[in-house]
């Protein structure tokens, strides 16, 4: 497949993958400015580098590590210009779910709950509980082994499931 026809083709399955790829980046940033802005670098650089997808795999997993990729090349200038760039998950509302304003009140509160737990851990659980990927494809993105992937969720569901209860092992 020539390189128009493919930047084409990716073009079209990124409009689909965008909300997915906007919660990613939210676990990654921890805010809606810097998530934004990732998402939209990843945008440009799939298509620009359309290319160097070979279309074996899923474009979702090569898409989603070039994100995670671009995150990790962020944080390592910001820390050599500034030395910030988060804001406190706490903070963050930015999941909102139609339907009843309950629903969007529990969905904004599991939100900051899963982002109020270690970039490792809301990362590995937002692939695999929330977007469907397997464990294979998750240690593929986020470039961690599947030991790695499957001992992280383990803990983020019981950190998950200890904050919901509001019981002392959601700070462990």
């Amino acid at each position: 497949m020539d390189s128009p026809v493919k930047a084409d083709k990716i073009s079209r399955e990124m409009v689909v993958l965008l909300p997915k790829l906007r919660r990613f980046a939210m676990t990654l940033t921890r805010n809606a400015p810097d998530a934004d802005d990732l998402v939209q670098e990843v945008c440009e650089r799939a298509i620009t580098r359309s290319h160097l997808w070979n279309g074996e795999g899923r474009l979702e997993s090569w898409i989603y590590a070039m994100t995670r990729n671009l995150w990790v090349d962020e944080i390592r200038k910001r820390k050599v210009r500034t030395g910030g760039g988060t804001v406190d998950a706490t903070e963050q509302d930015e999941l909102i779910v139609e339907a009843t304003a309950e629903k969007a009140i529990y969905a904004g509160q599991l939100h900051k709950m899963i982002l109020s737990m270690p970039e490792g851990l809301s990362s590995v659980f937002l692939l695999v509980n929330v977007e469907g990927h397997s464990y294979r494809e998750a240690a593929d993105i986020l470039g961690i082994p599947i030991g790695t992937v499957m001992s992280r969720l383990s803990t983020a569901r019981l950190r998950l499931a200890a904050m919901i209860n509001g019981t002392q092992e959601a700070r462990a």
